[in-house]
């Protein structure tokens, strides 16, 4: 491939068009992938990285391309005798044998720097340092010797001369450049590279959309297909976001090898990312589960039945695949994305358990962060970790390493407006491309999972209170959420990823108190029978007064019910007991209850 630098990729055509100016480059970022080139012939080529710099060197006179890592030494790029006789003489002479190292480098590298000898023919050639960023341990704490080496090279760069090859294509006056290549672009000693106009720092970004396009069209060959359906390829490119065109041969590997066709290679991507090959959202029982749900959830969740179909066409809408559609590519979200919001104790937690075992069969698919235990802007590393060299860098973040463990999940964000805004910011990027890049560089993909975030917006002060419409309290409470979003955190992005996926809950009634009433305190009796072997039957006057007492005030909707249940029958319930007999069995009538101040007290016969 000569002569046709519009085939490259930019930063190889960045390469290229300064080659009169920059005596040195570092190249850093997605470094170990493949690269859509043009052959001659205008057909597109996957190349790696080494083979593609080759390219644009050879193209422009160049005869050899040295390259070292820590590992395997100096070798010579491509291993002909035209390349192997141009190195001896850009060295003066053969490579030597001794074993990689910072020294053999600096050897290697002085030879290389040296001026050429006059009246001998100029050699156009470069230097490739790979793995650069493991010849130190810390670039920012050189030991003497690492510091001289750098030094030589910073030197090296600036005292540099470009060479004329008459003759060429290109005659004019070109450096024979050293090629650094970092996984970042810190990975150098910033004195090195900082304010050094001779030094050039290029980024080698991921692959986007269109070249997962070219490459899926191309990588169909491998299976045969003649004629690959576009569609097939542009779900392939769309689950594909996020990986190298490396991974993306990778996974066609995959699904060869699982006996997959091309039309499953979207199936190969989600086997390739999460490492599983069963999905809970594929399952031929879930429609009918979640047909179910439209019953056994508001018999669950009382008195909230807006909330719960709202709930349960989010959870179709994640099921059929529908979540985020109408955007371009959005395959790789979240499956389904939850706001719960409303009034404290009205079944918002007990909602998302809900969800876990409708959708998953198992409420330990649950997953729940405090987010007031993430107030401080540090403790978003327990989410993804610590970044290098902090402390805890190595166990990974909660979040990450479980979603990894389990991508099948169900992960509650329990009043997210008391987590720091810097650590919402790390969801945008989730609710966006439904991935996360921890501290240790690996990437965690959510794409399979439920996202659930609850809050208490737009409950302080009196603006919302029980009796309340639900259509106002419902507008209050967006109108709240909107102006936290917006105004208060400045984060009107984060409140766009949301959507229309905010679900607002509404205060217990009356009769749905009652009905969560009957059920905790069947819970409790249930509870002494089972543990004691004894039948607590409170008569109906009882019953009554109990349910008047504990449903007096509903501002704390069913935690509030459970509170006043625990304050006024299960204390002085536990104080008569005690006054039983030990090993008492049987049926005890609970016939009066009094209350004498704070004192509350029951008469058992």
């Amino acid at each position: 491939m000569t002569g046709a630098p519009m085939g490259w990729p930019a930063f190889a055509r960045e390469i290229d068009a300064t080659l009169a100016v920059q005596s040195q480059y570092v190249l850093y970022g997605n470094l170990r992938d493949f690269f859509l080139v043009r052959s001659p012939e205008g057909e597109p080529v996957l190349r790696p990285l080494r083979d593609l710099v080759w390219r644009v060197l050879e193209s422009n006179g160049y005869s050899a391309l040295l390259c070292f890592d820590p590992v395997d030494g100096l070798s010579v790029h491509p291993p002909e005798p035209g390349a192997l006789d141009a190195t001896t003489r850009l060295l003066g002479g053969k490579p030597g044998e001794q074993p990689p190292s910072l020294t053999r480098l600096r050897a290697d590298l002085t030879a290389f720097c040296r001026p050429q000898e006059p009246g001998e023919p100029p050699v156009r050639g470069a230097f490739l340092v790979d793995y650069a960023s493991r010849l130190v341990v810390s670039p920012d704490h050189l030991d003497p010797a690492e510091r001289d080496f750098f030094l030589f090279c910073l030197k090296s760069s600036r005292t540099a001369l470009p060479l004329f090859l008459p003759g060429n294509a290109r005659p004019g006056p070109l450096y024979n450049p050293v090629i650094w290549l970092v996984e970042r672009e810190l990975d150098l000693p910033a004195w090195l590279t900082a304010g050094n106009e001779r030094i050039r720092a290029i980024g080698v970004p991921s692959p986007d959309f269109g070249d997962r396009q070219e490459t899926a069209r191309l990588l169909a060959r491998s299976f045969r297909v003649a004629d690959p359906d576009p569609a097939v390829c542009d779900a392939f490119a769309e689950q594909a976001e996020g990986l190298a065109l490396q991974q993306m041969v990778d996974v066609t590997r995959l699904a060869r090898d699982r006996g997959l066709g091309f039309e499953q290679l979207p199936d190969a991507v989600r086997t390739y990312k999460l490492g599983v090959l069963d999905n809970p959202w594929r399952r031929g029982f879930l429609r009918r589960r979640i047909k179910e749900g439209e019953t056994s959830v508001p018999a669950r969740i009382v008195g909230q039945d807006a909330a719960v179909v709202k709930t349960l066409d989010i959870l179709k809408r994640a099921a059929l695949g529908l979540s985020g559609a109408q955007a371009a590519r959005s395959s790789s979200r979240p499956r389904g994305v939850l706001f719960f919001a409303g009034p404290t104790g009205v079944g918002k937690t007990e909602l998302a358990k809900t969800v876990a075992a409708l959708v998953f069969g198992d409420e330990s698919a649950y997953l729940r962060f405090d987010m007031s235990e993430f107030s401080a802007e540090h403790a978003g590393d327990r989410l993804i970790g610590a970044p290098p060299g902090y402390v805890g860098h190595e166990a990974g973040g909660e979040l990450t390493n479980a979603v990894r463990q389990q991508p099948f999940r169900v992960i509650l964000f329990d009043e997210i407006e008391k987590a720091h805004p810097r650590i919402l910011d790390k969801f945008l990027q989730v609710l966006e491309d439904g991935r996360l890049t921890d501290g240790r560089g690996t990437t965690t993909h959510f794409s399979e999972c439920v996202l659930i975030f609850t809050s208490n917006l737009g409950m302080a002060g009196s603006e919302v209170r029980p009796g309340m419409p639900y259509e106002r309290i419902e507008r209050t409470i967006r109108t709240a959420i909107a102006d936290h979003f917006t105004r208060v955190l400045g984060r009107p992005e984060l409140l766009n990823r949301l959507g229309d996926n905010i679900v607002v809950f509404d205060f217990i009634g009356a009769e749905a108190a009652g009905r969560i009433f009957d059920s905790q305190l069947d819970n409790i009796l249930r509870a002494v029978s089972e543990q004691h072997g004894i039948d607590v039957l409170p008569a109906g006057p009882v019953r009554e007064t109990l349910r008047e007492w504990c449903t007096a005030d509903l501002e704390k909707g069913g935690r509030g019910i459970g509170a006043a249940l625990e304050s006024l029958l299960v204390n002085p319930l536990a104080r008569a007991l005690f006054e039983l007999p030990p090993g008492h069995r049987g049926r005890v009538e609970v016939v009066s209850v009094r209350r004498d101040g704070p004192t509350v007290t029951l008469e058992l016969a």
